[in-house]
């Protein structure tokens, strides 16, 4: 069994960005993305993202992993924020500097939600369970790359609505570098999909999900089975995915291996509106 060190936890925390995220050195202070309007900015030793108001990736993550987080890098992430209209969303790792939280608090952020991290080995000779009948799962390819997203956004319909804004998001699962998008289909309908992202020796299993009208058939299980199969083909010995607390994804998840190995702690500060927005965390 892996214990998880702080070592460990920047690694689970980075995995999804770039190498140069965790210095920040010697780049621009705004690094446009591939979507125009779209941006990130290394700050306090992780890492702001910008993908659209109300996106559910529009977020911070990986801060205070390396120490306390400076006035000026706050400072510097809310400008970053508000001058596209948004509020700020940090994921905080519970192995943040203490500080941090307590600063977050001083500054007028408030909780959120709550997030799970789960992490699971990949054995080179293990043996993955085999797809159900009637059930198949490939690589979505360009062409199918709105179906793919339209498919996955309807199936977070019941954690929040599948805005244009966010079928847009999961296009961009195409485009970014090292990250795989899976289309399932029973059949031949489309009725689930999921991203698998390899980065540093972790298959990160992101945006899972499953239409409503088609869950209990088998459709979760089989692309995080297909997924770990191709992260270990990949060479990845880790495996990591964030679930809601309690959710039908963490317990698929559960049921293949993964443990929860630390809550993580969606903080907001909001100028447009103080009283609470809805929670965006969907296994995204």
């Amino acid at each position: 069994m892996r214990f998880v060190d702080m070592d460990l936890a920047r690694r689970l925390e980075m995995a999804g960005h770039p190498d140069w995220i965790a210095d920040g050195e010697n780049r621009p202070d705004v690094v446009p993305l591939a979507r125009p309007g779209d941006a990130r900015i290394a700050v306090g030793g992780g890492v702001a993202e910008f993908r659209g108001v109300n996106s559910p990736v529009t977020q911070a993550e990986g801060l205070g992993l390396n120490g306390p987080v400076s006035e000026e890098d706050l400072e510097r992430m809310e400008k970053f924020y508000r001058s596209r209209g948004s509020a700020v969303f940090i994921e905080v790792c519970p192995m943040a500097d203490p500080s941090f939280v307590e600063t977050l608090g001083q500054r007028g952020y408030r909780v959120l939600e709550f997030s799970n991290m789960l992490i699971r080995e990949i054995d080179p000779q293990e043996a993955f369970p085999a797809i159900p009948p009637g059930l198949t799962i490939h690589t979505a390819g360009p062409a199918e790359s709105r179906l793919f997203a339209e498919t996955v956004s309807r199936g977070f319909a019941d954690h929040f609505e599948p805005t244009e804004e966010l079928i847009n998001t999961i296009q961009e699962f195409f485009s970014a570098p090292g990250l795989v998008p899976y289309l399932a289909r029973i059949d031949g309908r489309p009725v689930g999909g999921g991203t698998l992202g390899v980065r540093k020796g972790i298959a990160g299993l992101f945006g899972t999900s499953t239409l409503p009208e088609f869950r209990r058939h088998g459709v979760q299980a089989a692309l995080i089975s297909t997924r770990l199969e191709a992260g270990r083909a990949a060479g990845c010995d880790l495996a990591m995915s964030v679930t809601q607390p309690s959710s039908g994804s963490q317990r698929n998840l559960e049921r293949q291996g993964f443990r929860v190995v630390y809550t993580r702690t969606k903080f907001v500060r909001d100028w447009r509106d103080s009283t609470a927005l809805a929670g965006t965390t969907a296994s995204l």
